[in-house]
C-alpha cells in the first residue's frame, strides 16, 4: 500500500470503488424496487410507480452502455426525455405508496425495546466512516489501483460507509439483504417523487448558469433599483438568494445566478464590498429559503414522511418564523460588515 500526491492522479486512475460502480450500484437496487413494485398486485399505480423508477433507474444502469452504443448526443437526448416523462407522471399523480403489512403497535414496542439506542448505530457510523476515508485514503493505492475513486473520494467513502452501516444493520438486526433492500422501497413509497427532487433540481440550476440567467438578473436590477443604493442591492441579494432557493430548493444551485446577477456587478465591482463576508452572508442567506420551500424535499418533505406526520408541510411551517428572523439578521450584518468605507 502506497501514498501518491494527488497532483500526480490522471483523470483516468484505476480504483476499487470508482464512481461508475457507485453509479451502477444505485441502478441495481432502483431496478430492484421496480421489480418489486410489479411484483405488488394489491398496488393501485402498480405500472406507472414502476415506469416512473425505471426511468430513473435506467440512466445509471445504463447510461455508459448507451453511450457506448448510441453515442453521447443521443443518449443525452433520451435522459432528458426520461427527465420529462418522470415529471409528468409525478405531476399526474401517477406515482403512488404500494400495499404493504405494517407491523403491529405490539411488535414495534417489543423491536423496539429489544434494539434499543443500537437502532442509530448505523445511521451514526456513515457521517464517521464517510471523514475518516476521505481523510486517510487521499492518494492510497495498491500498486496500480487506487482504493477510492481519487476524483470523487467524498462520494467513493459515502458509498463505502453505507455499506458498512448495513453490514453493521445486519448485525444488529438479524437481517438480510434482501429484507434491507424490501425495506428501502417501503421507504422510497412514503417519500415518493420527492425523493428524487434533489438531483433534478441540481440539474435544472446547471441549465440556468449555461442559459447565463444570472445577466437577466443583472438587467433586471437595473430597471427597478438605483445601482449606488447600497441597502436596497443587499436587501434584494438576500431577499433574492432566498427566493431562488425556494423555487430551486438549493442554496447551491441559487448562488451562481445570484451572484453573477447581483453581487459581482454591483455589490463587488460597483461598491467595493468585501468578497468573502459578501458570499458567505449570501449563502446563509440561501439557506433560509431552504427551510421555508417543499422543494427542498430532502430537508423538509423526507422528514415528515419518514416520521408519518399527517401534515406533510409541518415543518416548513414549524421552521418560517426562524428563517424570516435570521434573514432579516443577514441583511442588516452584510450591510453593516461588507463595505470598507
Amino acid at each position: 500500500m502506497s501514498k501518491v500526491s494527488t497532483t500526480d492522479i490522471s483523470s483516468s486512475s484505476t480504483a476499487i470503488i470508482t464512481i461508475e460502480n457507485i453509479y451502477l450500484l444505485i441502478g441495481i437496487i432502483v431496478m430492484f424496487l421496480v421489480v418489486r413494485t410489479l411484483q405488488d398486485k394489491n398496488h393501485p399505480k402498480r405500472l406507472t410507480t414502476a415506469l416512473f423508477w425505471f426511468l430513473f433507474g435506467s440512466s445509471f444502469l445504463f447510461g455508459d452502455l448507451s453511450i457506448a452504443i448510441l453515442g453521447g448526443a443521443t443518449t443525452y437526448l433520451l435522459v432528458g426525455v426520461s427527465v420529462i416523462l418522470i415529471a409528468l407522471l409525478a405531476g399526474f399523480n401517477l406515482v403512488s405508496m404500494g400495499s404493504y403489512k405494517p407491523l403491529t403497535e405490539r411488535q414495534q414496542t417489543e423491536s423496539a425495546s429489544r434494539l434499543g439506542n443500537k437502532l442509530f448505530i448505523p445511521a451514526l457510523m456513515i457521517p464517521v466512516i464517510t471523514v475518516l476515508l476521505t481523510v486517510s485514503f487521499d492518494g492510497v493505492a495498491i500498486g496500480d489501483y487506487y482504493l477510492l475513486d481519487q476524483r470523487h473520494l467524498t462520494l467513493a467513502s459515502l458509498t463505502a460507509a453505507c455499506i458498512f452501516a448495513l453490514l453493521i444493520g445486519w448485525k444488529i438486526t438479524g437481517g438480510n439483504p434482501v429484507e434491507a433492500i424490501t425495506e428501502s422501497r417501503r421507504l422510497v413509497d412514503s417519500i415518493g417523487w420527492a425523493a428524487i427532487l434533489p438531483q433534478m433540481l441540481a440539474m435544472l440550476g446547471g441549465v440556468f448558469i449555461v442559459a447565463q440567467t444570472g445577466d437577466s438578473i443583472k438587467e433586471l436590477v437595473t430597471l427597478f433599483i438605483a445601482p449606488e443604493n447600497r441597502f436596497m442591492l443587499v436587501v434584494l441579494y438576500c431577499v433574492g438568494m432566498a427566493l431562488f432557493t425556494m423555487i430551486m430548493g438549493n442554496a447551491f444551485a441559487a448562488f451562481p445566478v445570484m451572484t453573477a446577477g447581483i453581487a459581482m456587478p454591483f455589490l463587488i465591482e460597483g461598491h467595493g464590498a468585501n468578497p468573502a463576508p459578501l458570499v458567505a452572508i449570501g449563502m446563509y442567506s440561501g439557506y433560509c429559503g431552504t427551510l421555508m420551500t417543499p422543494m427542498a424535499a430532502n430537508f423538509n418533505i423526507i422528514p415528515a414522511a419518514l416520521l408519518d406526520l399527517k401534515d406533510k408541510y409541518h415543518v416548513i411551517k414549524v421552521q418560517i418564523p426562524t428563517a424570516l428572523t435570521l434573514l432579516t439578521v443577514n441583511i442588516i450584518l452584510m450591510y453593516m460588515v461588507i463595505f470598507n468605507d
